[in-house]
């Protein structure tokens, strides 16, 4: 046995493909190599003939944990971003409508086919109508607020500007349609990225399926490298400072360009077999029909904006209900009372179906996930979803969008109402017909493009205590968007008002008291 004292080595490693680093990272489970030795002898050819024998062939996708992977992805629509983002480990961040302009992003129009004309007329003629409500709410919105908060001598014009413009933002992005083009970036490792890939490819909308076939050659594909245009003429001039000969020069090129030109694919193996995800197609269609066959057509009963519900003590009823929940409108409480009714042989029927298609390597469908700890049954504005969305510590299920819920009004406490400013009969007047323009393209999938923002969404939230508590804390402070600080204050007092003895345990800010609005 060796004497030498031990010293931990540690370093940061850089340059390395994703798949290669990866494969030298998983390697410390079956050599005694280091990781720079076996950086040195491993080629994406090697690593490919790894991945496909580990991966693939013996199951071990925690491999694919180890690569990650930087993704860009410019001009898709709001609809198809929050499908995209619905990921628990997910990392990225998106175009931000309190900070941008959304009237230069465009939108997204559908291919209503062939025959389409008269359908893409009038698609377009509603989305321009929700924006130019949106640039009139902005510019309304601003204005009021010039009048109402007075420039202190201590903030300069530009930073008084900007801060209530963003604060005016904050009102007009209720009108913001789905069909609202955003731009983010997200980097997800490979294990992610194929049941993103796979998630995407089976949804009911054209332009997320094709965003899910887009992700799949991206990272098959060469990569964009920052680098590459410095890095070619640096070659150039150190061609010329040498004087190389006419037979020098190419060899030299070939060597750079092997070495520090190459293209990168950043994970052609881990996500070649990425597909659409039969066992989801499959359920969906399968849980809608339950659902709708179970309530048969009974009015969805009016609910609060949260909803503590807590376990029902039998996690067979639980787990029924919340199978169904994302395939309905209805809340989770209107539903877990109906299936209550149900004899034991009918709920399990119901729990059977969320398993029955399930393939050899498909996860359990995540509604099998709830059962314990804090529910929370949310109705809010979308615009308010999307930062509460983010939260990825919990198990999140959510509803299709529909109008049947309302919309909700942007009002706050310590800011002057849309009547005030006497932009309430625009507001709703924009709603109105929005409403009228989705109802005419409905059955069709395409007509969720057509709603704004602020309509209502429903979906459940479930998280062990200490996330309630953050989720509280975060959401509730001041500098927020109101909507989710109204929504985090309602959890905060469901909790109090079902453990009053836990309420102390959180820092929250009450969100009825006005803020300062120059205060971001």
């Amino acid at each position: 046995m060796s004497t030498t004292p031990n010293t931990t080595d540690v370093f940061a490693v850089h340059g390395a493909d994703p798949e290669v680093l990866a494969y030298a990272m998983a390697k410390y489970s079956r050599s005694a190599l280091s990781m720079k030795d076996s950086l040195r002898e491993i080629s994406s050819t090697r690593a490919e003939q790894f991945l496909n024998t580990f991966y693939f062939q013996y199951g071990h996708r925690s491999i694919a944990d180890l690569a990650h992977i930087a993704f860009a992805i410019e001009r898709l629509s709001l609809a198809a971003a929050i499908t995209l983002v619905d990921e628990q480990r997910w990392d990225g961040q998106e175009r931000s409508t309190r900070y941008q302009d959304f009237r230069k992003s465009g939108w997204y129009t559908p291919d209503f086919g062939p025959d389409g004309a008269a359908q893409t007329a009038a698609y377009t003629t509603a989305i321009e109508n929700l924006f130019a409500g949106y640039d009139r709410l902005s510019t309304g919105m601003f204005s009021a607020l010039t009048r109402a908060i007075p420039r202190p001598d201590s903030l300069d014009q530009p930073s008084y500007n900007r801060t209530l413009k963003a604060r005016a933002f904050d009102v007009a992005r209720y009108l913001l349609p789905l069909a609202t083009n955003t731009s983010l970036g997200q980097i997800v490792n490979a294990r992610t990225l194929e049941l993103q890939v796979s998630r995407l490819l089976s949804h009911p909308l054209d332009e997320v399926r094709a965003l899910g076939e887009k992700l799949r050659h991206a990272a098959a594909s060469d990569a964009w490298n920052v680098q590459h245009e410095s890095l070619r003429a640096l070659v150039d001039e150190i061609s010329a400072a040498l004087s190389l000969t006419p037979d020098a020069a190419p060899a030299l090129a070939e060597k750079t360009n092997d070495l520090l030109l190459r293209e990168v694919r950043t994970a052609p193996t881990l996500v070649k077999y990425a597909a659409p995800n039969e066992y989801e197609i499959a359920s969906r269609k399968e849980l809608t029909h339950a659902a709708a066959e179970l309530m048969n057509s009974v009015p969805v009963t009016a609910a609060p904006v949260v909803d503590l519900v807590g376990p029902s003590g039998t996690l067979e009823l639980d787990l029924a209900a919340a199978l169904l929940y994302p395939y309905c409108h209805y809340s989770y409480r209107q539903l877990r009372d109906t299936i209550a009714a149900l004899t034991t042989k009918q709920r399990d029927e119901i729990i059977a179906l969320g398993a029955r298609h399930r393939g050899r390597h498909d996860e359990l469908a995540r509604s099998f996930r709830l059962g314990a700890g804090f529910t929370f049954d949310i109705l809010m504005d979308i615009g308010g979803f999307r930062d509460m969305h983010r939260h990825r510590r919990c198990i999140q299920l959510q509803q299709d969008y529909t109008p049947i819920h309302g919309f909700d009004s942007p009002d706050a406490p310590g800011q002057p109402t849309l009547a005030e400013c006497g932009l309430l009969d625009d507001y709703n007047q924009s709603l109105a017909a929005a409403t009228a323009a989705y109802n005419s393209f409905a059955p069709n999938p395409n007509a969720v493009y057509l709603l704004p923002l602020a309509t209502r969404c429903r979906s459940l939230f479930q998280m062990d205590f200490a996330e309630a508590v953050y989720i509280s804390e975060l959401r509730s402070t001041p500098a927020g968007h109101y909507s989710y600080r109204r929504v985090a204050w309602e959890m905060y007092l469901a909790v109090q008002r079902a453990h009053p003895s836990l309420a102390q345990y959180f820092r929250i800010s009450d969100v009825t008291i006005p803020v300062d609005l120059l205060q971001r």
